[in-house]
């Protein structure tokens, strides 16, 4: 089994005694996911703005990720603007920008909020936002490795998994949600075999958890999106579990885009469709997926790949990123606090405290 590069991380670096800067020098270090699996690139900046790029871009991707890094991202905004006592205006409008990146997934908003409510009176409002996000990327490591072992009671011996866009330590702070959940499996010496979607138009499945299944030494197969009902049944798929990027009170959950067709599909198919996530991509001021704003990417990421058209010119083009899985047709939450089960407007709550 190989080790998978660290989706994000801050490197400190030599005191630079300029004022309103990261007195240690610091900066966001990442992996290109755009450049993977071809090439693995990494990306460093000690600008804000660089991170927001990176998040519109997908160069990191994943919920849990991208707060992660909208929470370095602010610390970064946090040094350049030399706040000091306060969230003064500058940072305000940062904090509004890096909110601004990816509409869908609530962890970043969660997390932009969770700063703003620190005790930053008299203190360096930089160093008091990177002691935050410090604490986040450790938490969400932990968070994904107990959704992992409750995720094991789920999973039989010998069974037979099918998996959506990629869920792995990449998109996480380094071990996983859904694939965390297959990881905890494997190790733990069960026979799993992951059917993985390769997930148009981007091809998140094909590129990253092909990538991170074949480095951990888990047996796959990799199809298109269009093959997921066949490969039900053919493969006899004990169990389909994706992540999410934004949880309703309600359940009703949004994820990459083909992940409601497959709830659809295990209902037909009588498989437990199962959603992995930890608290963080959790909204309960959305009461039902109505509530959850979809993004649209551009069309290009439809009518092209890699710079090449493969579709005609002047065309209609709709190109949402995500779609919202009904409540009704999730078996189960499994996050870092325990399963959830049905009644999920009651339970929800229960659960997250």
């Amino acid at each position: 089994m190989e080790s998978l590069p660290d989706p994000i991380k801050w490197e400190n670096g030599t005191t630079s005694g300029e004022p309103g800067t990261d007195p240690r020098g610091g900066k966001v270090t990442i992996i290109d996911q755009t450049r993977l699996p071809l090439e693995e690139k990494f990306l460093s900046s000690k600008n804000y703005r660089d991170v927001c790029e990176w998040i519109k871009s997908l160069r990191i991707r994943g919920a849990p990720a991208i707060g992660i890094a909208a929470a370095y991202a602010a610390a970064l905004a946090a040094y350049e603007f030399g706040s000091h006592g306060e969230i003064d205006s500058k940072l305000d409008a940062a904090i509004h920008e890096i909110n601004a990146t990816r509409p869908t997934a609530v962890n970043i908003r969660n997390i932009l909020a969770r700063l703003r409510k620190l005790d930053v009176k008299g203190k360096n409002v930089g160093d008091v936002f990177l002691n935050e996000a410090h604490r986040i990327l450790a938490e969400e490591i932990d968070s994904c490795r107990k959704i992992g072992q409750f995720g094991l009671e789920l999973v039989p011996d010998k069974a037979v998994i099918l998996t959506h866009c990629h869920t792995g330590g990449l998109a996480t702070g380094g071990y996983g949600t859904a694939l965390g959940i297959i990881r905890a499996a494997h190790e733990a010496g069960k026979k799993v075999m992951v059917i993985a979607d390769e997930t148009r138009p981007l091809l998140q499945g094909a590129r990253l958890t092909a990538y991170e299944l074949q480095k951990l030494g888990i047996d796959f197969k990799l199809i298109v999106d269009g093959a997921s009902g066949i490969a039900m049944k053919k493969f006899s798929v004990d169990l389909v579990v994706v992540g999410a990027d934004r949880i309703a009170a309600n359940g009703d959950t949004a994820n990459k885009i083909g992940t409601y067709n497959l709830s659809v599909l295990c209902k037909d198919h009588k498989i437990p469709f199962y959603i992995a996530a930890p608290s963080s991509s959790f909204d309960l001021a959305a009461k039902s997926g109505e509530d959850i704003p979809i993004e649209e990417r551009n069309p290009g990421e439809i009518t092209h790949f890699r710079d090449c058209r493969s579709a005609p010119e002047n065309i209609s083009v709709y190109a949402p990123a995500f779609d919202v899985s009904p409540a009704e047709n999730i078996a189960a939450f499994i996050t870092e606090k325990g399963i959830i089960r049905k009644p999920y407007g009651e339970n929800i709550a229960k659960v997250l405290g």
